[in-house]
């Protein structure tokens, strides 16, 4: 199961990864519009999230709230993402929405975690 967790871990890693260097890539694109590693990146990142929280509900009691913030950060990005997909170009406003819930659900997820004490 660890192992399961472990692998999980990486390819909604890669997910977000991919999303991040889709949306670095429309920078310094006078027009911006949604590209294919957006659009993958927002997809595998959500889905690989889904199929972690399963397995972290089955080896525990993982952090509930923690789950629902980023859950629903990343479903925004993934309808963002979805909704604009087909459009020739997006606003500089939309991308820069979208750069900030990608680094924001990174940060919950990083900066978010247990107190050790």
């Amino acid at each position: 199961m660890e192992f399961l967790r472990h692998l999980l871990l990486v390819v909604h890693l890669l997910g977000f990864a991919a999303l991040f260097g889709g949306l670095l890539i429309q920078a310094r694109q006078p027009e911006k519009r949604v590209n294919s590693l957006m659009r993958d990146g927002a997809g595998t990142a959500f889905v690989a999230g889904l199929l972690l929280v399963g397995v972290l509900e089955a080896d525990g009691s993982p952090n509930h709230a923690k789950i629902a913030v980023k859950a629903i950060i990343g479903l925004v990005i993934l309808a963002l993402v979805m909704a604009n997909l087909r459009k020739e170009r997006i606003a500089n406003g939309l991308w820069a929405l979208l750069l900030l819930l990608t680094v924001a659900n990174v940060c919950v997820a990083v900066f978010w975690s247990p107190v050790h004490t």
